[in-house]
C-alpha cells in the first residue's frame, strides 16, 4: 500500500482512521451499509481542527475553531506571515501537496460505486454513504484548489510504479479541478437525501458546498484574469511544462456563476432564516434569541436554517473554545470591522442622519446598529454567563482589558468576539465545552446567489432581491438596500474594508454592499480570508494597520486609570500602542520588535501556497533536479527551499 508515496510521502500513515488499508481485503469489506458507514465515519474527522480539507470542527485543546480563521484579516486582530515577504518561505518537505485522505476516499469510491451499479449494494442507506464519499472527496479537492490552485485529478488508487505515479502527478488547470469538484458534488446530490440527522452530510449540504465552490472559482477566475493564477494566461506556469489548455475566461466565469446560482437557489427557496427576536442575553432575561442561540447552544439542529452542525457529548468529545474566549481570549474584532455595520435605518455610519453615536465608548457603537453587531460583539457591561453560574453574574469591565498580558483574559482590540459564545457557565470550564458548531447554514446560499447573480449579470433579479431583503430584515436593518447603495461613499469605505477593492481597483457601490452584507452576516465564521483571496482584494495592502477600540478618547481613557503603558524607555514594557501614532489602539504596533510594527504588506505570490521541494525531486527524472519535475511551482515561488517569494 505504498502506491501514493510519490504524492503524499506518507506511505507509513494509516489510510483509515480505524484500520489500515493493507489489512482490508476489498472482496470482504465494504459489502454492507454498516461497513460503508464505518469507513466513512472515519473521515468526519475527530481530531483537533486544523483548517484543512476535513469537515470543520470546534475541537482543539488550544481553543481551535473556525471562529479564529478570520484572525489577521480586516475583521479580526491577528498576525500572519502572509503579510511579510521573508517570513513565509518554500518548505523542503511536507506542505499541502498531500493525497492521503484523497487516496483513502478513492479506494472507497472505486470499490463501492461498481457494487452499487451492479446491485450488490442497493437502497437509500448505501446510496447515502456512497454520496458522502463523493462529498468528502470534493471537500478535500476544494481545499487544494483554494490553497494550491492547479492540482492533479486522481480518481483511483494507483499501482506502486514510479512511471505511473509520476505521470499522474501532473497538475490539472484549476478550472478543470473545479469542474471535477462540481461533478463529484453532483453525484453526491443525486445519491443523498435530507432524511438524515443534521450531524451527517446531506443533499442540502452538497448543494450548499456546490454553490460555494462555484462562486469561489467563478470570482477567482474573474478577478485574477490576466495573471499567472488563471490557466492559459501570460506567465501561467503550466505552459512551461507543455500544459497547453483550451481556456475561455468569460465562458468559465459564466459557467461557474450560473452553477452557483442554480445550487444556491435550491437551498434558499426551501429553507427560511432563523428568527432574530431582538432579545439580547442579559440577567433576568425571560426568553432567548434564536439567532444568537443558533451559534451558542448545544444542539441547533432543530432550526430550519441549520443544514449541518457538529454536536459534542460529555462522554465522547468536548472542546475548549469558550474556555479561551470567556474573558477575551486575546482576540477581537477590529475598528475597521465595526465601521462595516450599517445603522438600523440602513445608512452607513458616516451618512448624514445615520444616528451613529461614535466610538468614544465601545457600547456607543451598538446604539441604533445592525443587530449582528449588537448580538455578536460583547462589550462593557455584557454578562458573561446567565445559566449554571451559581447566581454569580460576571460582566465585561468598563475598561476593556487591552493592556493585559494574560492571553486568556485579554482582548486584543476591545471589541470582544461574541459569535459562538455560550451563555452557559459550564461551557467555559476547561475541556468541557459542548457548544455546537454550525458547519453549513442556509444564509450562505442567500448570499452566494446574490453575489453570483450580480457579478454574472450586472444586476439583481427577483430572487436576489428577495434574499437580500430577508437577510437585512433578520439583521434588524431597513430592507431597502438601494437606500444604502445611494448613501455609500466609496472614498470612506476603502479606508476600512479590504473588500472594497479587486485587483487594486475600487469596485462599484452595489457590489461593495453585497460584499458588506456577506462580511457582516458571516461575522466571525471564518469566511473572510477566502473571500478576500477570491476577490483579489489584497493587492493594495501597503503598510495597513489593524485598529482596535478608541482607547485614547476623552471618554474612554479615564476608565483605564494608570493601566495603559506606552512610550516606555524600554518599549518591551509597553502594553498598548502610543497615542502619538493613533487615538485608536494599534495592536500590532506596541513594540518596535514586532515584525508587523509597520503594518501589513502583501505580495501576489501569497495568493497561493508554495509546493515543498521534495515533491519536485521525487517527480524529476534523476530524483535530484527540481526544475525537471513533471510538476511546477506556484507563481512567484522559487524552487529553492527556505526562500521567500520572488
Amino acid at each position: 500500500m505504498t502506491a501514493l508515496a510519490v504524492f503524499a510521502l506518507a506511505s507509513c500513515d494509516k489510510f483509515l482512521d480505524q484500520e489500515p488499508l493493507s489489512q482490508v481485503s476489498p472482496e470482504k469489506y465494504l459489502l454492507s451499509p454498516s461497513q460503508l458507514k464505518a469507513y466513512i465515519d472515519g473521515y468526519y474527522t475527530t481530531g483537533d481542527y486544523s483548517g484543512d480539507g476535513s469537515i470543520p470542527s470546534a475541537l482543539g485543546s488550544g481553543g481551535q475553531s473556525p471562529y479564529h480563521d478570520d484572525d489577521a484579516t480586516d475583521n479580526n486582530q491577528g498576525t500572519n506571515n502572509r503579510y511579510i515577504k521573508d517570513s513565509w518561505t518554500v518548505p523542503q518537505t511536507g506542505g499541502l501537496w498531500s493525497f492521503t485522505r484523497i487516496y483513502a476516499l478513492n479506494y472507497f469510491i472505486q470499490n463501492v460505486q461498481p457494487r452499487f451499479d451492479d446491485g450488490t449494494l442497493s437502497g437509500t442507506e448505501a446510496a447515502q454513504y456512497l454520496g458522502e464519499g463523493y462529498f468528502l472527496r470534493a471537500l478535500e479537492y476544494y481545499y487544494r484548489l483554494r490553497k494550491l490552485g492547479d492540482f492533479p485529478i486522481v480518481t483511483e488508487t494507483l499501482a506502486d510504479d514510479m512511471d505511473v505515479l509520476t505521470e499522474a502527478s501532473k497538475r490539472a488547470p484549476r478550472h478543470q479541478v473545479a469542474r471535477f469538484i462540481l461533478a463529484d458534488l453532483d453525484k453526491a446530490i443525486s445519491l443523498m437525501n435530507n432524511n438524515v440527522a443534521k450531524t451527517r452530510i446531506s443533499k442540502n449540504a452538497a448543494l450548499l458546498l456546490k454553490s460555494r465552490v462555484a462562486l469561489f472559482e467563478g470570482t477567482w477566475e474573474k478577478y485574477h484574469a490576466g495573471t499567472p493564477f488563471v490557466p492559459g494566461t501570460s506567465g501561467w506556469p503550466g505552459a512551461a511544462k507543455g500544459g497547453s489548455v483550451s481556456y475561455d475566461n468569460a465562458a468559465e466565469v459564466s459557467f461557474f456563476l450560473t452553477e452557483a446560482m442554480n445550487a444556491a437557489a435550491q437551498i434558499a427557496d426551501a429553507l427560511s432564516l432563523t428568527e432574530n427576536n431582538k432579545e439580547i442575553n442579559h440577567v433576568g432575561m425571560t426568553k432567548s434569541n434564536p439567532y444568537y442561540d443558533m451559534f451558542a447552544s448545544h444542539d441547533p439542529t432543530g432550526m430550519k436554517e441549520v443544514i449541518m452542525a457538529r454536536l459534542y457529548k460529555t462522554d465522547l468529545t468536548m472542546h475548549w473554545f469558550n474556555h479561551y474566549c470567556y474573558h477575551g481570549g486575546q482576540t477581537g474584532y477590529t475598528e475597521q470591522f465595526e465601521k462595516a455595520f450599517l445603522m438600523e435605518n440602513g445608512l452607513p455610519w458616516y451618512a448624514p442622519g445615520s444616528g451613529y453615536q461614535g466610538d468614544d465608548l465601545i457600547n456607543d457603537t451598538k446604539v441604533n446598529r445592525d443587530w449582528r453587531w449588537k448580538l455578536f460583539m460583547l462589550g462593557p457591561g455584557d454578562v458573561k454567563a446567565i445559566y449554571n453560574n451559581n447566581g454569580i453574574n460576571e460582566f465585561y469591565p468598563d475598561a476593556p482589558q487591552v493592556y493585559a498580558s494574560d492571553n486568556k483574559i485579554a482582548t486584543s482590540t476591545g471589541y470582544i468576539q461574541g459569535k459562538g459564545r455560550s451563555m452557559d457557565y459550564n461551557d467555559q470550564v476547561m475541556g468541557k465545552d459542548l457548544t455546537a458548531f454550525v458547519v453549513y447554514r442556509a444564509a450562505e446560499a442567500y448570499l452566494n446567489y446574490i453575489e453570483a447573480c450580480y457579478v454574472k449579470n450586472g444586476s439583481l433579479d427577483a430572487k436576489a432581491d428577495a434574499y437580500w431583503k430577508a437577510l437585512r430584515t433578520r439583521a434588524g436593518v431597513d430592507p431597502d438596500y438601494q437606500k444604502t447603495i445611494a448613501a455609500t461613499d466609496m472614498t470612506k469605505e476603502v479606508e476600512t474594508d479590504w473588500g472594497a477593492y479587486s485587483a487594486g481597483k475600487v469596485i462599484d457601490a452595489t457590489l461593495y454592499n453585497i460584499r458588506r452584507e456577506r462580511r457582516c452576516e458571516f461575522v466571525g465564521e471564518g469566511f473572510r480570508l477566502d473571500d478576500l483571496m477570491r476577490w483579489r482584494a489584497l493587492d493594495q495592502l501597503n503598510g495597513f494597520q489593524l485598529k482596535g477600540a478608541h482607547i485614547f478618547s476623552e471618554k474612554m481613557l479615564p476608565l483605564f486609570g494608570d493601566l495603559l503603558k506606552y512610550d516606555q524607555p524600554n518599549d518591551a514594557n509597553n502594553n498598548v500602542s502610543s497615542p502619538g501614532d493613533s487615538e485608536w489602539l494599534l495592536p500590532n504596533r506596541k513594540t518596535k520588535s514586532s515584525q508587523y510594527y509597520n503594518g501589513f504588506f502583501f505580495y501576489p505570490a501569497h495568493y497561493l501556497y508554495p509546493i515543498a521541494i521534495q515533491h519536485f525531486l521525487i517527480t524529476s527524472p534523476d530524483k535530484a533536479t527540481a526544475s525537471e519535475s513533471t510538476i511546477y511551482q506556484n507563481p512567484g515561488w522559487p524552487l529553492v527551499a527556505g526562500s521567500p517569494c520572488e
